[in-house]
């Protein structure tokens, strides 16, 4: 073949050259980074490299990188310790889980490696706990915090729990759930808590929170229904911001409402020496994301020993229940393109061998951005595309990144020997749960592959399949065929 050796053919060279997909990655954000790498034009992620697994699992396919769940753990209690160290803080620390954002077994099993407590939401995270408790992977000392609003199943396995020795501890989410603990519970001084229905952010349709207890009746409702019952021990104050724990005036003014709130019970309950501070610390959704940990933790522990200095009070013990940032980060979601449409004169689509509605819910229900990268071609050209799933919703599409107003990937080339391969990352909370996992889904599109990834002892990477793609025999049974 005639190659050109003209200045002007050389200089095309160099820009195209310049013009690949890792160059443009490198320039837009701080990379290689942590969790991202890349070597021979793949990605590795967690230093896992995904070429290999596509090989041997294929596509669509999600996985759990088993080991950052550990890691955030760690990462939240080292924080929190410091934290508290450094401000000669009294009370302890708790680390609860929050079992929503993912009850899958594998999950909770490297979770329960790290000394930790469990938060439940509903009944049947009761029968979890009782399945862990069976296999020996908790015992009954540890909190098990109940949330949520409690029908009288939930209430009923709770009174279990506690009847049954267990250190269960029911947060109250309005007045009359105390009722049934009253009138069915054994167990000698059941510890319980109280939720302060909060206010919602300013730009929300609500201006209160429809779960927990105003602010106002708390201290005459522990009057009422506590002070005087010799069955309970109130021990928790619950604090929950639905948007999570943000360095913004809103949070620190519901901090700070919270804590008087505090200050008013501990006044005539010596009993009540918790602080739950419910709401999730963000995760990473973009490699541009900046998020000072230290400082937020630093801060709320800061203020939370300055108001109980000023008005002479014990600090309480801190409690979290972090459930995104403890499994998000462990998950991808990985596909082949396996079409190009160009649709108009601007409109150029991917298509992917999955559905994002089926498989990756919140980006079509909450406009959801997880970080997005092609997992091979990293030394081809890019260009602007829209990424369409194999459903016929219209709405079934990806086209923005959270740090830009286009998605970015290599050019196709139809010669490649392999497709091209695209990762969504850190999707490890809620995506089953909200997609419907084992059931039904938009179109009949199947469940994709769950590989677990883990390391041994020598620190080798070790996969598992959780979950084959789900069969169309399982969907017409539910469906009643």
């Amino acid at each position: 073949m005639y190659t050109s050796n003209s200045p002007a053919s050389q200089k095309a060279h160099s820009v195209a050259m310049e013009n690949t997909y890792q160059k443009l990655i490198e320039q837009t954000f701080n990379f290689p980074q942590e969790g991202f790498s890349v070597a021979d034009n793949e990605l590795y992620f967690n230093d896992i490299p995904l070429m290999d697994i596509i090989k041997k699992y294929g596509t669509p396919l999600k996985i759990t990188y088993l080991p950052k769940i550990s890691q955030q753990i760690q990462k939240a209690k080292r924080l929190f310790n410091v934290a508290m160290a450094k401000v000669d803080y009294k009370g302890s620390y708790t680390y609860c889980y929050c079992t929503k954002s993912s009850h899958f077994s594998f999950v909770m099993e490297e979770a329960l490696k790290n000394d930790i407590h469990i938060e439940t939401s509903s009944a049947y995270d009761i029968y979890i706990i009782k399945e862990l408790f069976k296999k020996g992977l908790i015992k009954k000392d540890r909190f098990i915090v109940c949330n949520g609003y409690k029908r009288k199943q939930y209430q009923q396995l709770i009174t279990e729990l506690a009847n049954d020795g267990f250190n269960v501890l029911p947060v109250l989410d309005n007045k009359t759930e105390i009722d049934y603990y009253s009138k069915n519970i054994k167990a000698p001084k059941m510890k319980i808590g109280i939720r302060i229905a909060s206010e919602e952010e300013p730009n929300f349709q609500f201006y209160t929170s429809r779960l927990g207890i105003r602010h106002s009746e708390i201290v005459q409702y522990y009057k009422d229904k506590i002070l005087s019952n010799p069955k309970f021990e109130l021990k928790m104050l619950h604090f929950f911001i639905n948007t999570g724990i943000k360095d913004t005036i809103y949070y620190w003014t519901e901090l700070a409402k919270c804590m008087k709130v505090y200050w008013e019970l501990k006044s005539i309950c010596p009993t009540l020496d918790s602080l739950n501070i419910g709401g999730g610390m963000p995760i990473k959704t973009s490699l541009g994301f900046e998020y000072d940990y230290e400082y937020m933790i630093e801060e709320i522990i800061s203020q939370i020993k300055n108001f109980c200095d000023n008005n002479d009070i014990p600090e309480p013990n801190i409690f979290t229940e972090f459930g995104s940032f403890t499994v998000s980060e462990s998950g991808a979601a990985l596909y082949s393109v396996v079409d190009i449409k160009l649709q108009n004169d601007r409109e150029l689509w991917y298509m992917i061998d999955s559905s994002f509605i089926t498989t990756l819910p919140d980006t079509w229900g909450i406009n959801q951005r997880f970080i997005l990268l092609a997992i091979n071609n990293w030394e081809r050209e890019y260009q602007p595309v829209n990424l369409g799933g194999l459903t016929c919703d219209s709405m079934d599409y990806y086209n923005t990144e959270a740090h830009a107003n286009n998605v970015y990937l290599p050019k196709l080339n139809p010669n490649a020997k392999d497709p091209l391969y695209i990762g969504f990352f850190h999707t490890g909370a809620y995506q089953e749960s909200l997609g419907g996992y084992g059931g039904i889904q938009h179109c009949l599109m199947p469940a994709p592959k769950h590989v677990i990834i883990d390391r041994d002892e020598d620190g080798e990477i070790t996969t598992r399949l959780f979950a084959k793609e789900q069969s169309y025999k399982s969907m017409l049974k539910t469906l009643g065929y």
